[in-house]
């Protein structure tokens, strides 16, 4: 799991306001660095690529990482405004050492990040970034590592990046199926989606209705995409579509409208297609794989068709890596990050629709129908600031109590302590079919967790 003595690197990556650090220039430059020097360690000629989303600060970002990244003499490959998961797709296809992705998902423009992926296509392991984040916060080390004059890396431009993640991606879809009188109302959030996605749907045969396909440097996300399907929704009821597809600002994750206007989140994607996949014996292990944030709805939506969840912390990297390790191929998040390892290393909201497209085609039934399956059961939620961070399972009376209250949910809900990754707050989460009785176990985690770990002075 993250840990909280990280200076730079958080659950996906480092991020930050733009041209405030870590997110200005000098600390992007140092990054390239220190991104090359960690590759530097084998004698190769090292090849990064390098993608954005349409952030007004990309431009800035991605110059300063290329400049350090040639400096420590790697040579770049740039690919410009691509998804996440296209730059993980084109990172793998042309068997480069990494991909470096410019973007800070979900948030607002003024916000910017730098994502990593292995030579495969997967989330740099945690390992891995803090060996890299040694470099960032001890820069002297980078001295002997700077490439003489001839040693100097170069950077190139690939011009046809999003042809081939057009290409790939309709590849995912059934060769038997086509999407010829599908009405589809596609969201991109003004982010890097907006000529990869439409262009897919319609070429699949859908009849499209973009949203959000505007970018400008300061719209991502601005009224639009999975974290504001409002737009969409209205649109959906108004065009009379089958169903509306809201993307974040780089692509990663996925929220579906229903043709009545009703949100379906991620949750529900995975316990319908959890369903759908394990009816027809293509859900290996009969294991989706989920965080530990999604709701125990999902594993009861599950079990009649005989499938089990396994959960993770939170980030779609330790689905991805929990995944591998059960041999299952199907697993996501609640946020919309939905993974499916038989086409991708990772989160990809336009290949997730077309998967969700593929089980409406083959069970007949309208996404309201299907999302029926998802009834999530009620959620208290504490967030208790303490004065020690002791390791919660040293906490005896804690144990003692979660053990307790586990006993009386009788299997019908479950019980989350975690602390913060970034704070001393601990999180409780208590779920279950009966309310009053949650309220009430809540209630008494919180008097004793205040107890024995004192409570943060305000």
């Amino acid at each position: 799991m993250t840990s909280s003595k990280r200076q730079f690197f958080g659950t996906d990556g480092i991020r930050g306001v733009a041209n405030d650090a870590p997110m200005d220039s000098l600390t992007a430059l140092r990054a390239g660095q220190a991104i090359g020097a960690w590759f530097q360690r084998t004698p190769d000629r090292h090849r990064i690529v390098i993608g954005k989303d349409t952030r007004l600060s990309g431009y800035m970002i991605e110059t300063a990482i290329a400049s350090g990244l040639v400096s420590v003499g790697c040579d770049v490959y740039l690919v410009g405004p691509l998804p996440t998961p296209g730059i993980a797709f084109i990172t793998a296809g042309m068997r480069a050492d990494a991909g470096v992705v410019i973007s800070a998902s979900h948030n607002p423009y003024q916000y910017n990040g730098i994502k990593l992926f292995d030579r495969y296509g997967y989330k740099l392991s945690d390992e891995a970034e803090l060996e890299i984040e040694r470099f960032l916060v001890h820069p002297e080390e980078l001295q002997p590592q700077l490439a003489t004059p001839e040693a100097i890396g170069k950077a190139y431009r690939i011009d046809d990046a999003v042809g081939r993640y057009v290409v790939y991606l309709k590849s995912a879809f059934p060769r038997e199926m086509t999407l010829d009188g599908v009405r589809i109302v596609v969201d991109c959030a003004n982010g890097a989606t907006y000529k990869v996605a439409p262009e897919v749907f319609s070429e699949l045969g859908a009849d499209v209705h973009p949203v959000g396909v505007s970018p400008n440097g300061a719209n991502i996300n601005l009224g639009v995409g999975s974290t504001e399907p409002d737009l969409a929704r209205q649109r959906v009821v108004e065009v009379g579509a089958d169903l509306g597809i809201a993307l974040d600002g780089d692509g990663d994750r996925l929220i579906l409208i229903d043709e009545k206007g009703n949100v379906v989140d991620g949750d529900a994607i995975l316990a319908f297609v959890g369903a759908h996949l394990a009816q027809r014996d293509r859900l290996p292990n009969r294991t989706v794989v989920a965080t530990v944030a999604s709701n125990i709805g999902l594993e009861f939506a599950l079990e009649p068709f005989g499938a089990r969840v396994e959960r993770t912390p939170v980030g779609d990297r330790y689905v991805s890596a929990r995944m591998r390790e059960v041999g299952a191929t199907f697993g996501g998040e609640s946020s919309g990050h939905l993974i499916f390892l038989d086409y991708s290393t990772t989160g990809d909201g336009i290949l997730a629709a077309l998967q969700v497209l593929r089980v409406m085609q083959e069970s007949g039934m309208p996404l309201s129908e299907l999302a029926a399956i998802m009834q999530s059961v009620p959620s208290v939620k504490r967030n208790l600031y303490v004065a020690e961070r002791r390791p919660l399972d040293q906490v005896d009376a804690l144990v003692e109590l979660q053990h307790r209250a586990t006993e009386r949910l009788a299997g019908r809900g479950r019980i989350l302590l975690r602390y913060s990754g970034t704070e001393d707050l601990l999180r409780v989460q208590v779920e279950g079919e009966d309310e009053a009785l949650i309220r009430e176990i809540a209630d008494e985690i919180e008097h004793v967790a205040l107890r024995e770990l004192g409570e943060a002075a305000s």
